[in-house]
Protein backbone atom coordinates (compact mmCIF):
# COMPACT_ATOMS: atom_id res chain seq x y z
CA UNK A 1 0.00 0.00 0.00
CA UNK A 2 1.50 3.25 -1.11
CA UNK A 3 1.72 5.71 1.36
CA UNK A 4 2.51 9.53 1.07
CA UNK A 5 2.49 11.62 4.47
CA UNK A 6 3.37 15.52 4.31
CA UNK A 7 4.47 17.40 7.41
CA UNK A 8 5.90 20.66 8.20
CA UNK A 9 2.80 23.22 7.54
CA UNK A 10 1.73 25.71 9.61
CA UNK A 11 1.67 29.44 10.70
CA UNK A 12 3.94 32.09 10.14
CA UNK A 13 4.55 35.55 9.34
CA UNK A 14 5.32 37.19 5.80
CA UNK A 15 8.33 37.29 5.15
CA UNK A 16 9.07 34.04 6.90
CA UNK A 17 10.27 30.34 6.21
CA UNK A 18 8.91 26.71 5.73
CA UNK A 19 9.80 23.12 5.12
CA UNK A 20 7.76 20.58 4.30
CA UNK A 21 8.15 16.91 4.67
CA UNK A 22 6.91 14.10 2.72
CA UNK A 23 7.20 11.00 3.66
CA UNK A 24 6.66 8.31 1.45
CA UNK A 25 6.44 3.91 1.53
CA UNK A 26 4.86 1.35 -0.25
CA UNK A 27 6.67 2.61 -3.49
CA UNK A 28 10.31 2.30 -4.94
CA UNK A 29 10.62 5.89 -4.51
CA UNK A 30 13.78 6.56 -6.54
CA UNK A 31 11.89 5.81 -9.95
CA UNK A 32 9.41 8.04 -8.82
CA UNK A 33 9.41 11.78 -9.72
CA UNK A 34 7.72 13.18 -6.68
CA UNK A 35 6.04 17.02 -7.05
CA UNK A 36 4.68 19.52 -4.81
CA UNK A 37 1.10 20.71 -5.78
CA UNK A 38 -0.99 23.93 -3.58
CA UNK A 39 -4.46 24.11 -3.18
CA UNK A 40 -6.27 27.70 -1.94
CA UNK A 41 -10.11 27.00 -1.40
CA UNK A 42 -11.88 27.41 -4.47
CA UNK A 43 -9.36 26.69 -6.40
CA UNK A 44 -7.55 24.12 -8.60
CA UNK A 45 -4.56 22.54 -7.66
CA UNK A 46 -1.09 24.60 -8.72
CA UNK A 47 1.87 22.88 -9.39
CA UNK A 48 4.81 24.22 -7.49
CA UNK A 49 7.61 22.20 -8.12
CA UNK A 50 9.22 18.82 -8.64
CA UNK A 51 12.29 16.45 -8.95
CA UNK A 52 12.76 13.50 -11.02
CA UNK A 53 14.12 10.38 -9.58
CA UNK A 54 17.24 9.45 -11.15
CA UNK A 55 19.35 12.71 -11.65
CA UNK A 56 17.08 14.66 -9.11
CA UNK A 57 16.41 17.49 -12.32
CA UNK A 58 14.37 19.93 -10.64
CA UNK A 59 11.05 21.67 -11.98
CA UNK A 60 9.61 24.91 -10.89
CA UNK A 61 6.81 26.83 -11.48
CA UNK A 62 7.96 30.38 -12.89
CA UNK A 63 6.21 31.89 -10.40
CA UNK A 64 8.43 30.65 -7.46
CA UNK A 65 11.57 29.85 -8.93
CA UNK A 66 14.21 31.24 -6.14
CA UNK A 67 12.35 31.43 -3.21
CA UNK A 68 11.01 27.31 -3.09
CA UNK A 69 13.69 24.71 -3.46
CA UNK A 70 12.37 20.62 -4.04
CA UNK A 71 15.17 18.13 -2.79
CA UNK A 72 15.23 15.04 -2.08
CA UNK A 73 16.73 12.04 0.06
CA UNK A 74 16.60 9.00 -1.67
CA UNK A 75 17.73 6.85 1.33
CA UNK A 76 15.03 8.67 3.70
CA UNK A 77 12.11 8.11 1.20
CA UNK A 78 11.51 11.52 1.27
CA UNK A 79 10.76 14.86 -0.64
CA UNK A 80 11.16 17.92 0.54
CA UNK A 81 9.80 21.69 0.15
CA UNK A 82 11.98 24.54 1.36
CA UNK A 83 9.64 27.80 0.82
CA UNK A 84 11.65 31.31 1.85
CA UNK A 85 10.26 34.61 2.24
CA UNK A 86 6.82 33.44 2.23
CA UNK A 87 3.77 35.44 1.10
CA UNK A 88 0.40 35.42 2.31
CA UNK A 89 -0.58 34.37 -1.14
CA UNK A 90 1.29 31.53 -0.33
CA UNK A 91 -1.49 30.29 1.71
CA UNK A 92 -2.46 27.12 0.28
CA UNK A 93 -2.82 23.23 1.33
CA UNK A 94 0.15 21.53 0.13
CA UNK A 95 0.09 18.02 -1.76
CA UNK A 96 3.13 15.67 -2.70
CA UNK A 97 2.55 13.20 -5.18
CA UNK A 98 4.71 10.62 -6.91
CA UNK A 99 4.24 9.67 -10.12
CA UNK A 100 7.21 7.53 -12.20
CA UNK A 101 6.99 10.27 -15.30
CA UNK A 102 7.67 14.24 -14.39
CA UNK A 103 4.44 16.78 -15.03
CA UNK A 104 3.29 19.86 -14.09
CA UNK A 105 -0.70 18.55 -14.41
CA UNK A 106 -1.61 17.23 -11.48
CA UNK A 107 -3.98 14.62 -13.42
CA UNK A 108 -0.82 12.53 -13.98
CA UNK A 109 -0.04 11.96 -10.73
CA UNK A 110 -0.85 8.27 -9.43
CA UNK A 111 -0.52 9.19 -5.57
CA UNK A 112 -1.23 11.23 -3.29
CA UNK A 113 -0.43 12.27 0.56
CA UNK A 114 -3.18 14.05 2.64
CA UNK A 115 -2.03 17.69 2.68
CA UNK A 116 -0.42 20.13 5.26
CA UNK A 117 -1.98 23.46 5.39
CA UNK A 118 0.52 26.37 5.17
CA UNK A 119 -0.91 29.65 6.49
CA UNK A 120 1.14 32.86 6.15
CA UNK A 121 -0.63 36.06 7.83
CA UNK A 122 0.72 39.49 6.53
Amino acid sequence: QVQLVESGGGLVQAGGSLRLSCKTSGLTFNTYTMGWFRQAPGKEHEFVAAISGGDRTTYYADSLKGRFTISRDNAKNTVYLQMNSLKPEDTSIYYCAADPNYSSDPASYDYWGQGTQVTVSS
